[in-house]
Parts: C-alpha cells; structure tokens; sequence
C-alpha cells in the first residue's frame, strides 16, 4: 500500500438546480501540505451532482500523485459521504453514475469516508466558488515536499504551483481551447522534419486504451462487441495516458501545439480512456466508428492459441500478411483504409494544431504503418502497450513524420 493522502472536495449549485461548479484538493496526510486542486463550473446542475463531482475530481487527482495510496475523503455532504460508505441507497440516476465512477477511480478497500462541518471544508469551497465565479477550471499541482528535489525538471512557475482558471490565467496550464493552436511554438528541433515553405502540419496523438480483462487474457478484443471495461490497472494506465498528453506542448514534445480536440473509437475500453484524457485536459470527447479495432469476427474473445487450433495457420496468415482477412471479419489493410479515411478527415479541418485519437492496437498500427507508407505486413512489428501515446504530423501536401510510437505512459 502506498503513502496516506486526504481529499477534500465541495460542490455548489446557486439554485439548486442552478450555475454549478466544484472545488477538490489533496493533501499529504503526514504533512497537510496541499499537493493537487482541481475546480470546474459544470453549469446548470444541481448541488448533490456537484458534490459528486467534486468527489471524482479529488479522487483522480489523489490517484495521480499515488495509486497505490489509502485516501481519506472529507466532504460536508452528508449524503454522498453515507451514500459512498454504502449506508444510504443512491437513488438518482446522475448521482448513481457518479458514485460509480468514483467507485472505479480507486479500489475501494483504499477510500474511506468522513463528514466534516462546512467550516472545515473552506477550501475545497473557495476553489468550488472560484469556478462558479469565473466559469472556468482549475488545476493546480505543486510540488511534492516528500520527494526532495523529484521536481528539478519543471520550470520555477511550476514550482510555486499551477494554476489554469477562466479569466486569469496562466497560458503554460490552462484549459485546451481551439485558440491554443495560435500559440507560437519553439524552432523546429533538430531531428524534425525539414519544410522550407513554412506550411504547418496536423499533429495527430494516438492512444491506445488501457488494460482490459481480455488483455490480461491475451484474448483478441476487437469492435464486434462493445466491451470490456478497463481494469483496475486500465483505470490508472488511462490517467497516466492523459497525463502524459496533458505535457505535449509543455514540457514533452515542445514544439507540438498542446491539443485542443479529442475522437475516440466508439468501443467501451477507448471510451472510458478518452473520458480520461478529456478530464485532463477540459475537453469534450467525440466519437467516430473509423477509429475501432479491427473486427475479429469469429475470433473475437479467442486467444492465439485457441485460434490456431481451430484456423491452421490462418491467423498467421493474417498477421505476417496485413491483407488476410480474419473469418467474419477484416483485415490489418481494411482497418488502414478506414482509418486513413478519418484521419484525412481531420486533417481537411484545419493544420496547426493537435487532435487526440483514443483507439486500439491495431488501429494504431495501421495509422503509422499508412503514414511511413509501411506494407501491412510490416505493421504487426509497431509495439503498441496499454495506455501508450505515439504521434504523427500530417501535412495537405501528403509529407507525413513519425514523431513517437508507441511511448508507454506508466512511469
């Protein structure tokens, strides 16, 4: 088990249902020194689904700093405190989604819960009024004091704390918005792609979802059905995922635009993944079908043994070929023209700027594999993990790079 650490969120709603936002900080348990605060206006809600949202925020921000740690949750709700302890039933719709997604944020043999009065819950409140005030976000990490100089790397802003709201804020951390894509960014680096006409590029963040039962199992997952759901390990694998997109354009890939859009595939695992990287970075999540694993057909939920058996030496075939098609299903080839497709779709709505596409192995693969103009059956050799980011630029004349493939999240 790891460190302690206490999460005190609040949320408000000025109407009750009304403008509504949330507050959410953590805290070191040893010390009380304040390592996170998280705040957002969600709009015309009411205040439990505020309170409730402000719990999530917390929680996943305790889960970012320590999965492994055991969380002390403090809020001045009494019901969500009774309702999360498992006392009181959760009888409205969005209140029960959001108590399960805070189920799911950490195990919850790690959580427990105390009611505190509203006077001791102050500054998860300012945080959760400052949003409502400004309508804006808030994220503010600050440096751990138990790990010594671990935050060396960061400029001297980070070190006294960041900040991203509405209104007044800082352009290093706040929010992605379309206008981030004017930002000027530094010279290229060496190793870059050459252009000698200026012409910008769309930048292109592929990440493939988190772990899942049918990874662990080593069972071909592809898009004819719509799950799994991640595993407890997927959960934190996409967090990790949406921290390491969060520094594109800060202080990883510099001289990327920061994203400032975000398309998932329609399947469950990529969905849940999406939902975390868009929480990072204050972003809606779409959707395109373009983007879904290959379909396995009848292979689907099998693992390579069981295939083998059953179809001699045909899913080799698939595999070492890319234009084989699976039993039911489609080929590596398939998945790359329709993926080409969405992508260049992307790219006909504007350069300059970075677009996230959540997605699956080999939908990943055939991105890259398309973009080097790779055969397809050179594309089974792209290692993609759970959770890992790899990126492509794409410009209108066709001129494609290969920035990153494949960059694992987990630390």
């Amino acid at each position: 088990m790891g460190r302690s650490l206490i999460v005190e969120a609040d949320g408000g709603s000025r109407g009750n249902p009304g403008p509504a936002g949330y507050g959410a900080l953590v805290r070191d348990a040893a010390t009380g020194a304040v390592l996170a605060e998280r705040a957002r206006y969600l709009g015309v809600v009411s205040n439990n689904v505020a309170e409730y949202s402000g719990l999530v925020a917390g929680l996943e921000a305790a889960r970012g700093i320590d999965p492994d740690a055991r969380v002390l949750v403090r809020m001045d709700s009494k019901l969500v405190v009774e309702q999360m302890s498992g006392r009181w039933k959760i009888k409205h719709d969005d209140m029960r989604r959001l108590a399960a997604e805070a189920a799911l944020v950490l195990p919850p043999s790690q959580v427990s819960y105390e009611w505190v009065p509203r006077a001791d819950n102050s500054a998860a409140d300012k945080l959760a009024n400052e949003a409502m005030d400004t309508g804006g976000q808030i994220a503010r990490d600050y440096p751990d004091p138990t790990v010594g100089e671990a935050h060396d790397d960061q400029s001297s802003e980070d070190q006294g704390g960041r900040a991203e709201t509405s209104g007044a804020v800082d352009s290093a951390d706040r929010p992605a918005t379309d206008d981030d894509a004017a930002f000027d960014t530094p010279s290229r680096p060496s190793g870059a792609r050459a252009r000698f006409d200026g012409a910008e590029p769309l930048t292109v963040v592929l990440v493939r979802h988190g772990q899942t039962p049918l990874t662990v199992a080593g069972a071909y997952s592809g898009s004819s059905v719509p799950g799994p759901s991640l595993t407890a390990r997927g959960r934190v694998q996409a967090a990790q995922a949406a921290d390491l997109v969060y520094r594109i354009g800060r202080d990883r890939w510099t001289d990327l635009p920061r994203p400032t859009a975000i398309v998932a595939s329609p399947m469950v695992r990529a969905q849940e993944t999406a939902r975390a990287v868009g929480r990072r970075l204050g972003l809606h999540v779409g959707s395109d079908d373009r983007f879904a694993e290959v379909h396995f057909g009848e292979w689907e939920g099998l693992t390579a043994p069981q295939i083998a058996e059953r179809w001699d030496g045909h899913p080799e075939r698939w595999l070492t070929s890319g234009t084989e098609v699976a039993p039911g299903g489609e080929s590596m080839a398939d998945v790359g023209d329709r993926v080409w497709a969405g992508l260049q779709d992307l790219l006909a709505r504007g350069t300059g700027r970075t677009v996230v596409v959540v997605g699956h192995a080999v939908q990943v693969r055939a991105a890259v594999g398309r973009a080097i103009e790779a055969p397809p059956s050179r594309w089974a050799g792209f290692r993609v993990p759970p959770g890992s980011v790899s990126i492509l630029r794409l410009w209108a004349d066709g001129a494609t790079e290969l920035t990153v493939v494949g960059c694992p999240s987990e630390p």
